[in-house]
């Protein structure tokens, strides 16, 4: 019998996992069954099975590989001398992702953010999601917690702001945009881009000078 290549295979499971995804995007995960999948991919039952037990392993597939390729996408410029500003780097990661996952299209419509919200919302009753999904932005986080510091050696960012809190608010600005891609339809990472350089552009004694105004 002639051996199945590792090109072969890893060309069947990217099969499976594009056709569960866009099971999902289309219909939900609790209203997709695996018989969906099987009908999706138009393979049997035990071709599917080889590579995942179930429902739930293709979820976490799903999202474990989504998460990878965010994080090494930051990783990538975390040991950079200085890394990209925050408003080119964010918009370029994302950007990155959000093209692998052009072709997850429902009605004409990009599906890839409506299933972002899905996991999401998967996390408040999955505890196996809800640990993957932690374990994956904690990478996340850790790298950007590595990037802010690299802007203050640098001199690019402020030094009296702790690195963590830089990081959630940019990992903050990334999730909000996919939500409003989902809820009010596509946007290009542009004008991600376009606005943190804009917010990044505001001059900070004027936010103080402001503030002491108020409370005066």
């Amino acid at each position: 019998m002639a051996r199945v290549s590792q090109e072969h295979l890893d060309a069947r499971r990217r099969q499976i996992l594009d056709g569960a995804a866009l099971c999902f995007a289309r219909n939900g995960f609790h209203a997709t069954s695996m018989q969906d999948v099987l009908k999706e991919v138009d393979l049997s039952a035990g071709a599917v099975y080889r590579y995942f037990s179930g429902k739930e392993e293709l979820i976490a597939a799903i999202v474990a590989e989504v998460l990878g390729q965010v994080h090494q996408g930051f990783e990538e410029e975390a040991d950079s001398s200085p890394p990209l500003p925050p408003d080119l780097l964010v918009s370029s990661v994302l950007g990155r992702v959000l093209a692998t996952k052009e072709s997850l299209t429902v009605d004409g419509r990009p599906a890839f953010p409506g299933l972002v919200l899905q996991v999401w919302a998967e996390t408040l009753r999955n505890d196996r999601l809800a640990a993957l999904l932690r374990e994956g932005y904690g990478a996340v986080r850790e790298t950007w917690g590595r990037i802010v510091e690299a802007y203050q050696e640098a001199g690019m960012m402020r030094s009296d702001v702790s690195p963590d809190d830089v990081a959630r608010t940019m990992m903050a600005a990334a999730m909000g945009f996919l939500a409003q891609q989902a809820l009010f339809g596509p946007a290009s990472s542009d004008v991600l881009r376009d606005g943190l350089r804009a917010l990044m552009s505001v001059r900070d004694h004027s936010s103080v000078n402001l503030l002491e105004t108020r409370s005066n």
